[in-house]
C-alpha cells in the first residue's frame, strides 16, 4: 500500500469512530447530561465537529445537554489547550530558527 492510501484509511476510519461522538447527537439527554470530560472531548474536536456540521444536521460543536458550568469549564480549557498548544509550537520553531 502506498503511504497516501493509508493515511486515507486512516482518516476515514477515525472518521468513522469519532462521528458516534460528537456533541449535538442523541447520546445526552436532559436525564443524562454531558459532564466536565465530555466537555473536554468536545473541546478538543470542536474543528472536526465545526466541519462535520457542515454536512450533517445534528452535529453541533457544543452540546446542549450539558451539566453547566463544569462541562463549560472543560469545554473551554480543551479549546484553549488545543489552540494554545498550536500557538506554541510555532514560537518554539521560530525561536529555533532565529527567526
Amino acid at each position: 500500500m502506498k503511504s497516501g492510501t493509508i493515511a486515507a484509511s486512516i482518516i476515514i476510519v477515525s472518521a468513522l469512530l469519532l462521528s458516534g461522538c460528537f456533541p449535538g447527537g442523541t447520546t445526552y439527554s436532559s436525564q443524562e447530561p454531558a459532564g466536565f470530560f465530555s466537555g473536554v472531548w468536545h473541546g478538543w474536536i470542536a474543528p472536526v465537529s465545526l466541519i462535520a456540521g457542515l454536512f450533517k444536521d445534528g452535529i453541533r460543536i457544543y452540546e446542549p445537554h450539558n451539566t453547566g458550568w463544569w462541562y463549560d469549564f472543560g469545554f473551554y480549557i480543551a479549546v484553549i489547550a488545543g489552540f494554545g498548544g498550536i500557538a506554541l509550537s510555532r514560537t518554539r520553531k521560530k525561536t529555533q530558527h532565529g527567526s
